[in-house]
């Protein structure tokens, strides 16, 4: 459920901020599980401020610029470098100070920073309407006339609001909270400060009339009430702005005045409403009866649906349903284009026989979720006469005729009988009577009567109001008073706690570690455990001695004798005991710890991510020939994995690693977070592998505490990309990784992959040459790109090669 504080507010005044609210909210039991900001332009013009230009002057360096002085209210006048041809001295204008972000009606948003222009010191930002993205004029800046003080938020000017809304995961018990009106009265109770309904003192409805709407229950158990009113000259058209603001900003689509009034009082109050086309009321006359067995009925979805005897429906004098009462209306009685009389309908419907009408014909609606759980049966009429009012405003109607009101028997207000001591043992805690009877009345719960049992305790007889569905018994009612007395005020004693409940950590490095393992597992990986003890001759030269090994005193074999520093040897072990069974296609993967000894005496443990390659990467077939293991297929893997943790572009540089005979070290935040390549033949020969392995190694620990877990969706763009390719000679000593880095720090904006697609070395390139063929990929998300854009790209990239990388194009 959404919703919008700056509504909220038209039902309650605060001035507390949507967090603040947010969590008073959620520790009462309505859940605020996110705020989404709404502005009514991008950035809110924060930082956009009104000014007066003292003077003005010729740029002495540029014929089309004018030196200006501006004055914004801060008691520092700025000196601003202006390109508009209508500036002037004594001008209101629209002043962007330093730091401030515009969003421009077209193009990228950018940030305004103090800079030189031509020579002279330009401090800000007379703005143009479209280089504040409202609207698509740039022949000249905006001249403002306003009496407002310079300083002056533009936002404030120009009338431009912002809003909060509230994403509320209401739970099924707390109907009474389904509409802003609920909550403010939930914020009523929190905050202790008064809530109040819309005005509806202006209704009017005349004595009699000479054409009216009749209304028959036919089933008073399944309507307990319903009330309807005709309106006439109705002028079915768009809504007006704010109108359909409101409904946007909590997720509704605007459709017409008469069905947005009824979605705005809806989502105001709790009330569910239905216009109908009166004048397709058949006899002038609606029954509320239940349905005839195998009738068919057309619903405004174009439909048509089977009855059943238990639905409920709303129909004319001949029995024909316009509307399965409380789900959805009917598609001939409902308001169209040409509709100039309504007959406006509220009503409180019985929540079992909605329920059973939406799930026969899987059927939700707005309406159908507050009537399944319980509305307001003294919301009716407040409700019908506000989208009255409302109506008369937007849609120019008139009330035709008296309010019709059909309501047999009253639903009273619940009794409940209330025992001090009950809080204070259901709680935990003693909360003072003066506090109980300021929560209850908070929440519209009268004290009818007070008195004292046999043992002199006090106990209140209570009353409690309809709305409040789902408070029927003693407990429900100490439950609303806990509610709002805070649930963080109770105590927690020590016989309520269980010491042996470890803390859950978040991220949690378990589910972390579970997701990668999925990961690799699905590339067609193996995991494996090794033993953490080995042998210390994997790592020990004959006659030299390593003391940061952790070895065990009181070992029983001399293969098993140190805590192993390395995953590599053990999973060697592995490799070597399958293809001496000939399995030699491995991929293999192990979490594991590695273990040291640091000068003097300390141990350390590090967690490590290890990732095995060899053999070929797949059973050779009739299809297609088998290949060969290659590092690129582990750097890949490595890659996904670094990537599903937040490091999406790891930099590389030459791999330093003892058992490795050449790779590379993946850098992330300019450190070292993997090491990868071939297994030197040394270690190879040692452990008596017959096969080359190809072996990474990531630092597991590290990437745990530096772990991003926020996931950033972009729309795909709309416009092409163009791909443009380019020849590069270049030192041997040059490697793509340099250039490609180069590359993406020239051209941020357009550029979006590069690729080496060839690498060539030849004695007529000239000594110590190569030549790299890249191609890259530009894209811009908001426009087609141009000739011009693309030739300026490479072009920057082309002189950016040249002059870091000293590389001669191939033409």
């Amino acid at each position: 459920m959404k919703i919008s504080l700056d509504w909220l507010r038209t039902l309650i005044p605060t001035d507390k901020p949507a967090e603040e609210i947010g969590k008073l909210l959620t520790g009462s039991g309505l859940e605020v599980e996110g705020i989404e900001e709404l502005e009514s332009v991008p950035g809110g013009l924060r930082g956009v401020v009104l000014g007066t230009v003292l003077t003005r002057e010729k740029h002495p360096d540029a014929d089309k610029l004018s030196v200006t002085t501006v004055d914004v209210g801060d008691g520092t006048i700025r000196q601003i470098v202006c390109g508009a041809p209508n500036v002037a001295a004594g001008q209101r204008v629209v002043v962007a100070l330093d730091g401030a972000v515009l969003h421009p009606s077209e193009g990228e948003p950018f940030k305004i920073k103090k800079s030189k222009i031509r020579g002279l010191a330009s401090e800000g930002m007379i703005c143009a309407e479209d280089e504040i993205g409202l609207g698509q004029s740039h022949a000249g800046i905006m001249v403002l006339t306003t009496d407002l003080p310079n300083g002056t938020p533009a936002a404030e000017y120009f009338g431009l609001g912002s809003d909060s809304v509230l994403e509320i995961g209401l739970t099924p018990n707390r109907a009474d909270a389904a509409s802003h009106y609920g909550v403010a009265r939930e914020l009523r109770a929190l905050l202790r400060q008064p809530c109040h309904l819309p005005d509806i003192s202006g209704f009017h409805a005349p004595a009699t009339a000479a054409a009216s709407v009749s209304v028959t229950l036919e089933d008073a158990a399944a309507a307990p009430r319903y009330a309807g009113l005709l309106l006439e000259n109705v002028q079915v058209g768009p809504s007006p702005e704010w109108l359909q603001r409101r409904l946007r900003s909590i997720g509704l689509s605007p459709i017409n005045n008469v069905v947005d009034v009824t979605n705005f009082v809806l989502h105001e109050l709790g009330q569910p409403l239905h216009a109908f086309d009166a004048d397709q009321i058949s006899g002038n006359q609606v029954r509320v009866k239940r349905a005839t067995e195998g009738g068919k009925f057309t619903t405004l979805d174009g439909t048509e649906r089977t009855l059943r005897a238990e639905d409920l429906v709303i129909a004319d004098a001949n029995g024909t349903p316009m509307a399965l009462a409380g789900v959805f209306g009917g598609k001939t009685s409902g308001v169209s284009e040409a509709t100039t009389r309504v007959f406006l309908e509220s009503a409180y419907f019985a929540p079992a026989v909605v329920r059973k009408t939406g799930q026969t014909h899987q059927l939700k609606t707005d309406a159908s979720f507050r009537f399944e759980r319980g509305t307001d049966p003294n919301m009716v009429l407040i409700g019908l006469k506000r989208a009255a009012l409302l109506l008369q405003e937007v849609a120019g109607a008139t009330v035709a005729a008296p309010i019709v009101d059909e309501y047999p028997v009253h639903i009273g207000h619940t009794a409940v009988r209330l025992r001090l001591p009950r809080v204070e043992k259901l709680v935990g805690q003693f909360i003072a009577p003066e506090r109980i009877r300021q929560i209850l009345t908070d929440l519209d719960i009268l004290i009818s009567e007070e008195q004292t049992d046999g043992a002199g305790h006090a106990e209140w007889m209570l009353s409690v109001p309809p709305h409040k569905v789902d408070v029927t018994r003693e407990a429900d009612v100490i439950e609303e008073i806990l509610r709002i007395y805070g649930y963080n005020h109770v105590a927690l004693r020590p016989h309520n706690s269980a010491t042996y409940l470890a803390q859950f950590p978040n991220p949690d490095p378990e589910i972390i570690r579970q997701n990668t393992a999925r990961l690799l597992s699905g590339q067609g990986f193996s995991e494996i455990i090794t033993n953490s003890i080995t042998n210390s001759l994997y790592f020990e030269k004959e006659g030299e001695r390593d003391e940061t090994l952790v070895r065990l005193l009181n070992f029983n074999s001399a293969e098993l004798n140190v805590m192993r520093p390395s995953l590599l040897p053990s999973g060697l072990e592995v490799i070597r005991h399958n293809v001496n069974r000939r399995q030699r296609d491995l991929k293999l993967y192990e979490f594991g710890k590695t273990y040291r000894q640091k000068a003097g005496g300390q141990y350390e443990e590090h967690n490590k991510l290890v990732i095995y390659l060899t053999g070929n990467m797949a059973p050779e077939t009739w299809q297609q020939k088998s290949d060969k293991s290659s590092f690129h297929q582990l750097a890949g893997a490595v890659q996904q994995v670094l990537a599903s943790l937040g490091f999406p572009q790891p930099a590389s540089q030459p791999v330093q690693h003892p058992y490795l005979a050449g790779g590379l070290t993946l850098l992330a935040q300019n450190q070292p977070v993997a090491q990868l390549g071939a297994v030197s033949t040394a270690l190879l020969k040692r452990l008596d592998v017959s096969q080359p392995v190809w072996y990474a190694e990531l630092d597991w620990d590290w990437l745990m505490r530096k772990y991003k877990n926020a996931l950033v969706a972009r729309e795909l763009p709309k416009f092409p990309e163009v791909r443009r390719d380019l020849s590069l000679v270049v030192d041997k000593t040059v490697t793509f990784d340099q250039l490609q880095q180069i590359a993406r720090r020239t051209e941020k904006k357009l550029l979006q992959q590069v690729n080496v697609f060839d690498v060539y070395e030849g004695d007529n390139l000239g000594q110590g040459k190569k030549s790299y063929s890249v191609s890259f990929l530009l894209q811009d998300p908001a426009q087609t790109l141009t000739d011009q854009a693309i030739d300026s790209a490479m072009n920057r990239l082309i002189q950016q090669f040249e002059q870091q990388a000293g590389a001669l194009i191939r033409k």
